[in-house]
């Protein structure tokens, strides 16, 4: 198969597996401990069917829409995730170039290869950053500095990972950054010779938002030695408060399940929250993403701007979330499967898909822009 035979983002899917070693391919693709929440979330979003409507004039439509604002082409943003350079060469800052050419936002997280001045320096246009709150509170604020310094446009502050969930694969797979040289990671690595050329010869093979910057961080390759040793089990709603005080821009608090906390996030002033379990990888047994969304959407999505967060593949899903309060959603998985499978170009075509999978959706369900997708867009029977 190749990317002009690519129809859907289970065929990127199979081409990112085929082209990226394993371990970082699970990394991207599986979750927590059994995985139940990670099924939930693609299984509760299936279980919404959605209304077929006809004879409804949708020979004019938009599926333009603003998030946090700004114009967006579609009512989706690239999700921030973890060591999506190691996917692809230089893989933040192409997703961020594939994101900016659609006309959608991108999310840069703490956790990339590419640093924030790389991913500044590769675009043209203000981009999101999104920020892990470590113990070492002076370079948590030397991140929202140089947040600022690269004029990112929000900064998105996750809330669910003051403890890492469990993930059996990187432990099974010994996913280290760079990767660990054994002789199965060797021959793993001599079966995708592309990845290899490009991935192993790039000057970006750690975390470059950390090397260089965190003390003690020099010599360490292996992310749970460094998430077990600076992410902060202490972190609360004081840090937040902290955060706003030294961030001048617009704040999304991301990770947000339970309506209490809802209200809480919202009580910050954050110009929105991200409905959001982390995709699956953080508490498993926790409910799906889109069950919670509807009960958060009528306790405060008139105070804050709701976005929806975890098993978005399709642009049905984007219809679905949106149908239940939210105004945008976040895409990570399906993304990074583009991006595995072809570099930019595979992010470009994500975005397609999704995009036209909206597209035709919306109208089948006769609408002819996002402002008329409301719940009658679900069918409940």
């Amino acid at each position: 198969m190749s990317l002009k035979t690519v129809t859907s983002i289970d065929d990127l899917r199979i081409l990112h597996k085929r082209r990226v070693p394993r371990a970082f391919f699970d990394y991207c693709d599986r979750g927590s401990y059994a995985e139940e929440t990670l099924d939930a979330n693609r299984a509760d979003l299936k279980a919404l069917k959605l209304r077929q409507r006809v004879m409804v004039d949708v020979s004019n439509r938009s599926t333009e829409t603003t998030i946090l604002g700004e114009k967006a082409a579609y009512p989706f943003a690239l999700a921030p995730t973890g060591l999506t350079g190691m996917q692809h060469a230089d893989g933040e800052i192409l997703a961020a170039r594939a994101a900016e050419k659609a006309g959608i936002p991108f999310c840069l997280s703490t956790m990339s290869i590419c640093s924030i001045e790389d991913v500044a320096a590769g675009t043209t246009k203000p981009f999101w950053f999104q920020l892990y709150v470590m113990k070492d509170r002076g370079f948590a604020k030397s991140l929202v500095e140089r947040a600022i310094a690269a004029k990112c446009s929000a900064l998105v502050l996750t809330l669910d990972l003051q403890v890492q969930g469990q993930r059996h694969r990187d432990i099974k797979n010994g996913m280290t950054v760079p990767p660990r040289v054994t002789l199965a990671n060797l021959i793993d690595v001599a079966t995708k010779p592309d990845w290899a050329f490009k991935v192993l010869r790039s000057p970006r093979k750690t975390f470059g938002n950390l090397d260089g910057h965190v003390k003690g961080m020099s010599g360490v390759k292996s992310l749970g030695q460094w998430i077990s040793g600076q992410f902060d089990p202490a972190l609360n709603w004081d840090d937040v408060a902290w955060i706003r005080s030294i961030w001048p821009g617009k704040l999304v608090l991301k990770g947000v399940l339970d309506v209490g906390d809802a209200r809480k996030a919202a009580a910050t002033g954050a110009e929105a929250i991200v409905v959001s379990n982390h995709g699956g990888r953080q508490l498993d047994g926790a409910p799906s993403a889109i069950s919670t969304l509807p009960r958060i959407v009528d306790a405060v999505g008139d105070r804050t701007e709701i976005i929806f967060d975890s098993g978005v593949r399709s642009g049905q899903d984007v219809l679905r979330a949106l149908a239940l309060g939210a105004k945008s959603c976040l895409i990570g998985r399906a993304f990074l499967y583009g991006l595995g499978a072809a570099g930019e170009a595979g992010v470009s075509k994500a975005i397609e898909i999704i995009g036209k999978e909206f597209d035709v959706s919306m109208a089948l369900t006769g609408r002819r822009n996002v402002g008329e997708i409301d719940e009658t867009v679900i069918d409940r029977g």
